[in-house]
């Protein structure tokens, strides 16, 4: 069996740097993560943790997330194991950084050692992957992703609904010029959510496509976004971004410039993650039941596990969104 120090000699990198990819615990170049990932498959070493894998005797699951540090994904990530540990199931929490090659390694270690099933909600799952956790027998369910993957169960909320009723929350309260901060565009829930502020607002006389600015789904790219929107159009009143995490960015940003918020700019998020309402002014949010989610996609799971012999069909389950109202958008006038 191949060890670490094997990966590290024909990577031609030292073991240190093979335990931090590994373990994600420090840099290590995109160049030398390619050279180790290389060396990993042409001698076929898997971590210790995969290798734990094989003892049957313990049910296991795993949950592949792309940023584990994103609120909306640890909350996701606590409604599963609690399910899953009341069943009697093991969890493996598998963080791919937002990383095709990370993902699909992941993928390829699990269906190798035969998890028992996989939650997936990060960003990479192809046809081809499924298919070939299909051919193992290892079931299956997406959350909040793309719905392009057949023969799987779908778990997500109405995104593109959703955006539009944080739209007209801002021009109930009298907003007239809305900006709007979005996630990376090859993630479709950021799409979806793009496309609903779009759609809702581009018959307005002040629409123009450069309201619109990444943030990447972070909380550093939602401070960017408010710097580029401000000099773009420094009369903007209203900012919809496109999850909680940018919105908190946004707010911090517009403390920092001595904008009132929200009276002279008002700001909604997407999420409903519970630092929402820990910070001041606490932020107004289209929520998403992000328990109820993890809870449904642990327990549909868990359902498939145990019913091997019995063929389930592919469903989408959409859940509903709902509006929380807080200080980022309650204007004295209300």
């Amino acid at each position: 069996m191949a060890t670490i120090k094997d990966v590290a000699e024909l990577a031609g990198v030292s073991i240190a740097t093979v335990s931090r990819m590994v373990n994600q615990n420090g840099y290590v170049s995109k160049q030398a993560e390619q050279r180790i990932m290389d060396a990993m498959e042409q001698l076929g070493y898997e971590p210790l943790i995969f290798r734990r894998l094989a003892d049957r005797s313990m049910p296991t699951i795993a949950i592949i997330l792309p940023d584990i540090t994103n609120p909306f994904f640890s909350e996701l990530a606590r409604a599963v194991e609690d399910i899953c540990q009341q069943r009697g199931y093991t969890v493996f929490f598998c963080n791919s950084d937002n990383r095709d090659f990370k993902e699909k390694s992941y993928l390829e270690a699990l269906r190798k050692r035969r998890i028992d099933g996989i939650i997936y909600a990060s960003n990479y799952l192809t046809q081809e992957e499924l298919n070939k956790l299909r051919r193992d027998n290892i079931p299956v369910v997406v959350l909040d992703r793309s719905s392009d993957t057949e023969k799987c169960t779908l778990i997500r909320c109405n995104n593109y609904e959703g955006a539009q009723l944080a739209v007209k929350h801002l021009l109930d309260i009298g907003c007239k010029k809305i900006a709007h901060i979005y996630g990376p565009q090859e993630i479709v829930t950021a799409q979806e959510r793009l496309n609903g502020y779009e759609d809702y607002v581009k018959s307005f006389s002040w629409y123009t496509p450069s309201l619109m600015a990444p943030g990447h789904f972070q909380l550093e790219g939602g401070m960017q976004a408010v710097e580029t929107l401000l000099l773009r159009h420094p009369d903007i009143d209203g900012i919809f971004a496109g999850n909680d995490f940018m919105a908190i960015g946004a707010l911090k940003a517009l403390h920092r410039k001595g904008v009132k918020v929200p009276d002279d700019i008002a700001v909604c998020g997407f999420d409903g993650i519970k630092l929402a309402e820990m910070i001041e002014p606490e932020l107004t949010t289209v929520a998403q039941p992000i328990y109820e989610m993890g809870e449904k996609a642990a327990r549909t799971l868990v359902q498939q596990i145990e019913a091997r012999d019995t063929k389930f069909d592919a469903e989408v389950i959409e859940i509903n969104v709902s509006l929380i109202i807080r200080d980022s958008t309650r204007r004295d006038s209300e």
